[in-house]
């Protein structure tokens, strides 16, 4: 087993059953004691966490970390304000129609996910502190070090927030059976994140371009600092933190042509989302953090690694009259179809809507076919089924000349880019009651596209949380954003703006339910399942 699998002890106590976690054979793998004993055998220690963090999505996956299924991902954006499921997969229906319990499948699988990362940062965390490690440069790696573990740790928790609530807090590793473990108030545990991630930002790189691809930075930190600053209600310190990022000059949007395909038809906005664009050694100045993935490369992830591509192609190759193409997103399932909305909201000077950014017209592509290059008329019924529908072309990537069916995404994954770092300030300037302040803010983004600027009469929750649709889609974490605004906010704009949810959603819906067999593994405490389950 890799260390960049590792379990400890802890995840067993909170899956009481689950026995193989702790049946592993050291003499096959790498195990703590004997690597992490130096700076090198850190350096193994923290690429296996970046190799576990982007399992956030994996489908079958090595270890099983995230539970057969549709991909997880879309669990994170169907039943929100900004689409609907396609094809109906079972797995997603439940976070669509709000019937979601404590033993559905992703319910178990991120507290799995998060608690396991969590543990792995942890381990490294205590290791690091052993007087006996032969550090290159004792002060600056061991530092470092634990920058980079309680970064992740507070990634980790950023999920146990944003889905659970109040969850226990856990810093160190647990080697001893308990079954006592209770939850921990959310306020306190958004506190320990911020200590982590203070501590992060002092203690990484200010230079991006002194980085290998993917490495994080003291801006990757503060960026995350400062939405979680919002989570905590403290629209001062998160806008200082967004404030930092901007004005370091280490980054800036991206608004000429760059890249793998800058000679192709397209704009810059397109140019973001092509693959093999995500780097700053293309170009890319704008992306603060991606996750680094790579076709066909032994670590780079493999075909069930992200199957975001499936969710937001739609299912065409279904449709008689086509074939799989590369120029129409490869392999899509259709399973996510965005709300009209979101389509409908930009201008048309607006370089997000622009045919490069929104694919709305389809064209019978089967040569053989009766139809072939004709346009299609598409049905009520074809959409709603998640064949054909107008989209987001930000996944539109496949693979087909290697592999028809290819299903998985492996380019790299923009976890964070400076366009949500000026939105991020504006929902703090507007947390601050600064409207003229967010406006100046949300320009930024809207002049990049060619977008009218907008003015301080006309920023509100709702135009905030709309202007981040129309520039994030299928990038952000959709429900994670709505539960930062509030279960009013949350609730306001799912019964208002999607159809399918509106009826079932209940504020209590805000958050998941606490897995049934993590209450069960602590008979010694109370453990209460979250309201309304």
């Amino acid at each position: 087993m890799r260390i960049t699998t590792y379990f400890i002890l802890f995840i067993a106590l909170f899956y009481g059953s689950c026995k193989s976690f702790l049946d592993e054979d050291p003499k096959g793998f790498l195990a703590p004691g004997n690597t992490y004993t130096s700076t090198d055998g850190f350096e193994i220690g923290i690429n296996g966490l970046h190799s576990y963090a982007r399992q956030e999505y994996s489908t079958w996956t090595e270890g099983e970390i995230i539970t057969h299924g549709a991909n997880p991902y879309e669990s994170l954006q169907v039943g929100t304000d900004i689409c609907i499921t396609g094809l109906g997969d079972a797995t997603l229906v439940p976070f669509e129609n709000y019937t979601l319990h404590n033993a559905s499948s992703y319910v178990k699988s991120f507290w799995k996910y998060s608690y396991g990362l969590i543990g792995n940062a942890n381990l490294i965390l205590e290791a690091s502190e052993n007087p006996d490690v032969k550090w290159d440069n004792p002060a600056a790696d061991k530092a470092r070090v634990q920058a980079i573990a309680r970064f992740f740790r507070a990634y980790a928790y950023r999920y146990l927030v944003y889905l659970y609530g109040d969850v226990p807090w856990v810093e160190k590793v647990e080697r001893n059976t308990r079954t006592d473990f209770t939850r921990t108030p959310k306020a306190e545990v958004l506190e320990h994140m911020i200590e982590d991630l203070r501590f992060a930002a002092d203690n990484l790189t200010e230079n991006a371009d002194g980085v290998k691809e993917g490495e994080l930075t003291k801006w990757a930190a503060l960026h995350l600092l400062a939405e979680v600053y919002l989570m905590d209600g403290n629209p001062t310190d998160a806008k200082q933190a967004a404030l930092d990022v901007i004005g370091s000059n280490q980054y800036n949007l991206m608004d000429t042509r760059f890249g793998t395909q800058k000679s192709q038809a397209g704009d810059p906005f397109s140019d973001l989302f092509k693959e093999g664009n995500q780097d700053r050694r293309v170009g890319n100045r704008e992306v603060i953090w991606a996750m680094q993935l790579q076709f066909q490369t032994q670590g780079g992830g493999d075909r069930y690694m992200d199957w975001s591509k499936r969710a937001w192609v739609p299912y065409y190759s279904n449709v008689p009259g086509f074939v799989l193409a590369d120029s129409l997103g490869g392999r899509g399932l259709g399973q996510i179809v965005p709300l009209d909305w979101w389509l409908n909201g930009y201008e048309a000077v607006d370089m997000r809507n622009s045919a490069y950014n929104i694919k709305r017209d389809w064209y019978y592509n089967d040569p053989k076919g009766e139809h072939y290059g004709e346009k299609v008329a598409i049905t009520a019924d074809q959409r709603d089924k998640g064949l054909l529908f107008a989209t987001t072309t930000k996944f539109f990537y496949g693979k087909t000349e290697l592999d028809p069916a290819y299903e998985g995404n492996n380019k790299d994954r923009v976890k964070s880019r400076l366009a949500e770092t000026y939105l991020l300030l504006a929902e703090a300037q507007l947390g601050l009651q600064d409207p003229g302040g967010a406006a100046i803010s949300i320009n930024k983004i809207r002049e990049r596209a060619g977008a009218r600027p907008v003015t301080a009469a006309d920023i509100t929750v709702d135009f905030l949380l709309d202007e981040r649709a129309r520039e994030l889609l299928g990038e952000e974490v959709r429900r994670f954003t709505l539960a930062r605004f509030g279960a009013d906010v949350f609730e306001e704009r799912v019964k208002r703006l999607n159809p399918r949810s509106a009826t079932a959603f209940k504020k209590t819906n805000v958050l998941w339910p606490i897995p049934q067999e993590v209450i069960d593994a602590n008979s010694d405490a109370e453990f209460p399942q979250n309201l309304g389950y």
